[in-house]
């Protein structure tokens, strides 16, 4: 198994140079990159949430439930649409965070940001983070939101049997998309996009380059 610790997660998102554009490629759906701006993109911050000790990182996901009106039943982080009141996107994915998880989160640490993503089914840009915290309280998830969580191995990005092409019924019918499986689950979309983001990152910093 690889072995990944909290300073190769620095390194991977303070890189001075990374093609974030042919990472997302990977694992980017046909035209999933392609951006319209009439109207304006919604927004909103997410929180890609790391707990564990180096060696034995895990990233939580959680599968949103059937009743929400966007991405339902899809696999993804935590996070959510911007408030008025919210300070930045890392003030949003924080407290999305803490309402879907049913957690305090002001013993996260923010490690850095990852590249802001564009949605093209929700219209959505999305704003990535990626936080720590070693030892997460008891979760409560939010029923109305998050139907499971899945903490997942990082390490188990760097497994290509992990790596899929697989068909997804979307509400535009059938769909052959890339995906990972991680914790049983098919993860797919923007989900898998901002993780082979942090995927690639993470395999320069290895390589040494960048």
């Amino acid at each position: 198994m690889t072995f990944l610790t909290l300073d190769h997660l620095c390194a991977a998102l303070n890189l001075e140079s990374f093609d974030v554009e042919a990472a997302w490629r990977v694992m980017a759906p046909r035209g999933r990159i392609e951006r319209r701006a009439d109207p304006p993109p919604k927004q909103a911050g997410v929180l890609v949430l790391l707990t564990g000790e180096d060696g034995d990182l895990r990233v939580m996901l959680t599968r949103r439930t059937e009743r929400l009106n966007g991405h339902r039943g899809q696999m993804s982080f935590p996070g959510g649409r911007r408030d008025d009141s919210d300070r930045d996107f890392a003030h949003t994915a924080l407290r999305e965070t803490g309402e879907e998880l049913g957690i305090d989160t002001a013993g996260v640490a923010l490690l850095g940001a990852l590249t802001p993503i564009y949605i093209p089914p929700s219209h959505f840009d999305v704003f990535p983070y990626v936080g720590y915290q070693r030892v997460l309280p008891p979760l409560m998830p939010n029923p109305d939101e998050v139907a499971a969580v899945y903490p997942v191995a990082l390490a188990d990005l760097f497994d290509p049997e992990n790596r899929i092409v697989t068909e997804i019924e979307t509400v535009a019918g059938p769909l052959t998309v890339p995906a990972y499986t991680l914790g049983g689950q098919i993860v797919w979309g923007a989900t898998a996009v901002i993780l082979c983001e942090l995927e690639m990152r993470l395999r320069a910093v290895r390589h040494g380059t960048g």
